[in-house]
């Protein structure tokens, strides 16, 4: 992780000390960044408009969602896992956005490699879970032979599309 943190720093031109990382807890967390802390903050989310300040989010399975307003300056680094979806993180940083004068037309959304729907087997009470939030959510699951797949992305992408993002980029990895 260290030999890739450095790799990162060398390729966007900052230092260690300047790239902020979270300890994440798949929540809904965010902070805004106004300036660097001696401490690694507690949360799944990043908002900063400051020069030399670069957000950073480390994922496995789950997705990097980066956000930016050209507009304003405003960029977002995002942990979201089902939980931090689930829970609406994407919304609550879009909010954060507008709460800092950004329009959503204006923003651009890419949501970074994570598992893939053939990869993501769920249980029942995940899918009915879901469901019961919205009974459209029904269609980011398919069903085979008796197992549940659940497509993180799409569900991610859809919560970007309502929200009114036009400008969305989907990285995609084989697993």
């Amino acid at each position: 992780i260290n030999a890739n943190l450095k790799k990162v720093c060398s390729k966007i031109g900052c230092s260690r000390k300047n790239l902020i990382l979270l300890n994440q807890i798949h929540s809904n967390k965010i902070y805004i960044i106004n300036k660097l802390s001696k401490k690694k903050l507690l949360g799944d989310g990043a908002i900063t408009n400051k020069k030399k300040i670069a957000l950073g989010i480390l994922t496995a399975d789950c997705a990097p969602v980066l956000l930016y307003d050209p507009e304003k300056n405003f960029i977002s680094a995002v942990h979201v896992g089902w939980k931090g979806a689930f829970k609406k993180i994407i919304k609550k940083t879009i909010n954060n956005f507008k709460n800092n004068g950004s329009k959503v037309k204006n923003l651009i959304a890419v949501i970074g490699p994570c598992i893939a729907k053939k990869s993501y087997e769920v249980k029942g009470d995940f899918l009915i879970k879901f469901i019961n939030q919205n009974k459209s959510n029904k269609k980011f699951f398919n069903i085979k032979r008796k197992k549940i797949f659940f497509s993180l992305n799409q569900y991610i992408e859809s919560h970007l599309k309502n929200i009114g993002i036009k400008k969305i980029e989907i990285i995609k990895k084989d697993t």
